[in-house]
């Protein structure tokens, strides 16, 4: 799925154009965007929660080279989901057997 998928799925749900339902969902990414930029959580009832953790400074190697590399430390968003989400999991591995 990608945004336009989404700005369709609202377009047909509310029956607003499609140039208002894409400053909604604009809005709502940038809205969540700017949040975790500032280290927030972002909890979404029945779907999931985002929050930034602090990423730890590492040694990698350089896959070419072979040559160590330190890696610095930074910031990883990480997804939870909630429990409306995990029936999905449940359901979505039942089917595949």
């Amino acid at each position: 799925m990608i945004k336009l998928d989404i700005v369709n799925a609202v377009v047909g749900k509310t029956n607003i154009s499609r140039t208002k339902a894409e400053q909604a969902v604009e809005t709502v990414f940038e809205s969540l965007k700017n949040a975790m930029g500032r280290g927030q959580r972002i909890e979404l009832r029945k779907f999931g929660v985002f929050s930034v953790k602090p990423r730890k400074t590492g040694i990698g190697r350089n896959p070419r080279t072979g040559e160590e590399v330190s890696i610095p430390p930074g910031k990883a968003v990480r997804f939870k989901p909630g429990k409306e989400l995990q029936g999905l999991e449940d359901t979505a591995a039942s089917q595949a057997k």
